[in-house]
């Protein structure tokens, strides 16, 4: 679930930092320049694990600031394939179950992944699927709920590259009697940087009272 990946970066450190420690300096500019985010293809980076090497600081002309290439471990969030893992229901829609871990939110286990038979139910007070748990006695609706225990299995990853791709639509000239259109954050749904999608794992729920009740 979590991996120490190695890292190279320059970090800056500005002149009123100067009379810290150069380690514990740079430790704090890489936790606030990496915490909490995602690298593409690598993960959702959690916390500085440890510096392997310093190179030589410079300080550039026009920049009081010191410029340090920085080798150093961190560790990440980043589940293999197949690992199994344990999460808590979100919400749920029409895509699927959404999982939460707590620090990491964007897990999607679809329709095709859950126990079936499945059921989405729709309603004004609460979207809800259903398992469709058949015994000897007859069938049982089984509903994950909100804030239930799930168990998990990872079968896939998508990264999705969030950067910057060009100015927005408002920044668009306008031509006069052309129509005017929607700002892109109306026009494209905001992707997660990193998804992880999932299939229950049997017995699947992790709340075996279902069963017991």
């Amino acid at each position: 679930m979590f991996v120490l990946v190695e890292m190279v970066d320059t970090v800056r450190i500005p002149p009123w930092n100067f009379q810290r420690q150069l380690n514990e300096a740079i430790a704090e500019e890489l936790n606030k320049k990496l915490a909490n985010k995602v690298v593409f293809n690598v993960g959702l980076c959690i916390c500085l694990y440890d510096i392997t090497k310093l190179d030589d600081s410079y300080i550039f002309p026009g920049d009081g600031a010191s410029h340090t290439i920085v080798h150093f471990r961190y560790v990440v969030f980043h589940p293999f394939l197949d690992e199994i893992l344990l999460g808590k229901i979100k919400y749920c829609s029409q895509e699927g179950v959404h999982v939460t871990m707590g620090f990491f939110d964007d897990i999607l286990i679809p329709p095709e992944s859950l126990q079936q038979p499945a059921k989405f139910l729709s309603d004004e007070a609460e979207q809800v699927w259903l398992w469709e748990y058949e015994t000897d006695e007859g069938a049982h609706d089984l509903y994950m709920d909100q804030g239930e225990d799930i168990r998990f299995r990872v079968t896939d990853e998508m990264f999705v590259d969030t950067s910057p791709t060009g100015p927005s639509a408002a920044e668009t000239p306008v031509i006069p009697g052309q129509p005017v259109a929607p700002p892109a954050e109306e026009v494209e749904k905001k992707e997660a940087p990193y998804t992880l999608i999932g299939t229950i794992c049997d017995p699947g729920l992790g709340l075996l009272s279902w069963w017991n009740s």
